[in-house]
């Protein structure tokens, strides 16, 4: 037995069929698309939702904040209380209990136990992601490391493009508890593809939570969590009310609107495989035009924005420079902590949440308190922000052989 395989149980990546690693990382994708799915779902059920429970649909949006504050709370608890426990098995626990969320979602007969079910979703969610994102370097060669990280992440991308819009236009064709019962069935598939495909994959090492918390003091590490603070809290302030920032700028009706943020949707999957090949080469590097080019975006998007066909062209750059952010910020994490991919991971998941639900609440503040377009500008200063600390920051040096 090598040392690799001494030290953890498990054969290295280059041993091991490619094709058999590959299968592996697909299975991690189709992970990520579904919890992702399944957080994202009630953007497009607000209205029946909040109709067949008997709420307003402002109580009914309560049910995203939920899930994404309960998946950056349980993301490091729950990596800490993994212990030594093999990570195929605990993505499977996870995975089925995403799939108990989701079912208990598309039973609630009242808010109450909506509000367990999407519990149950966020504790899912928060344990498969940040699992999954440090697994790809376990199941490829070293060369491969960075395209299999920007598959896993591309899962967080199409979600955005197919899995939401699906499970919106399934709910208004058969009603939107059968939305939550397809996202049920989709978990069924992805935790029979972990246990069939994932190799046993015990864990690296046992790390408390102190020892998670810990990680902060790692200058790099810490700088990369502001970054992502930064360009997610921007971004979600902005993107979050972006309906009526182009109904007001561009006068544009639902229909053409659904086009833009298709277009948007497209672009940020490609900017994902993008990004997560410039981020293996240089995380910094990478970061710097991302936050650049965004923060321009976002801030040109109110002046530029009256044509319809100059939207269009934003709103594909703006897509295809946010979705590099998740593959090339974790990848600065997971090369910030080459040791503790797990732990660091739980805090990239955590801030991540938690900026995703800031950056609504600032949009909406700065909606309500100086106007419509005022998020974009709020927006593209905290990604200014972004781009500061990614500029003045401790960065980690780029994989070997990268």
């Amino acid at each position: 037995m090598t040392q690799v395989e001494e030290s953890t149980g498990t054969p290295p990546a280059r041993q091991r069929s490619p094709l058999s690693g590959w299968l592996g990382v697909v299975a991690l994708a189709l992970g990520t698309f579904t919890v992702v799915t399944s957080e994202m779902l009630p953007v497009g059920l607000l209205t029946p939702m909040g109709e067949s429970l008997r709420i307003s649909e402002g109580v009914a949006g309560l049910t995203l904040t939920i899930t994404g504050l309960v998946a950056a709370v349980s993301s490091p608890v729950l990596v800490s209380m993994l212990g030594r426990t093999d990570r195929r098995m605990a993505l499977c626990v996870l995975v089925a209990v995403l799939v108990v969320g989701n079912l208990g979602a598309a039973w609630a007969p009242n808010f109450g136990i909506m509000v367990v079910a999407r519990i149950l979703v966020g504790i899912g969610m928060g344990g498969v992601w940040a699992i999954a994102a440090g697994l790809a370097v376990r199941l490829v060669p070293a060369k491969s490391v960075g395209p299999a990280t920007s598959l896993v992440f591309s899962g967080i991308a199409v979600a955005s493009v197919l899995g939401v819009p699906a499970g919106t236009y399934l709910g208004a064709a058969a009603g939107w508890r059968s939305a939550f019962l397809a996202a049920a069935g989709l978990g069924l598939v992805v935790l029979l593809a972990a246990a069939v495909l994932l190799p046993r994959l015990p864990a690296e090492r046992a790390i408390p939570l102190g020892g998670v918390m810990g990680l902060f003091g790692n200058a790099q590490v810490r700088t990369g969590l502001i970054v992502v603070g930064f360009v997610v809290t921007g971004h979600f302030a902005a993107y979050t009310y972006i309906r009526p920032v182009l109904e007001d700028v561009s006068g544009v009706g639902a229909g053409m609107i659904g086009t833009l943020l298709l277009v948007y949707g497209v672009a940020g999957v490609a900017g994902n495989f993008v990004a997560g090949a410039g981020a293996a080469r240089s995380p910094r590097r990478t970061l710097l035009v991302i936050s650049a080019v965004m923060a321009a975006t976002v801030i040109a998007l109110p002046w530029l924005g009256g044509s319809v066909a100059l939207a269009a062209v934003l709103m594909a750059v703006w897509g295809l420079s946010y979705g590099g952010v998740s593959v090339s910020t974790q990848t600065w994490i997971l090369l910030a902590a080459p040791d503790a991919r797990e732990a660091a991971s739980s805090l990239f998941v955590g801030v991540f949440n938690g900026a995703i639900a800031l950056g609504a609440l600032i949009g909406g503040l700065a909606a309500d308190g100086v106007g419509i377009t005022a998020v974009m500008w709020v927006g593209g200063a905290l990604v200014v922000g972004a781009l500061v600390t990614t500029a003045v920051g401790r960065s980690p040096a780029p994989a070997v052989g990268a």
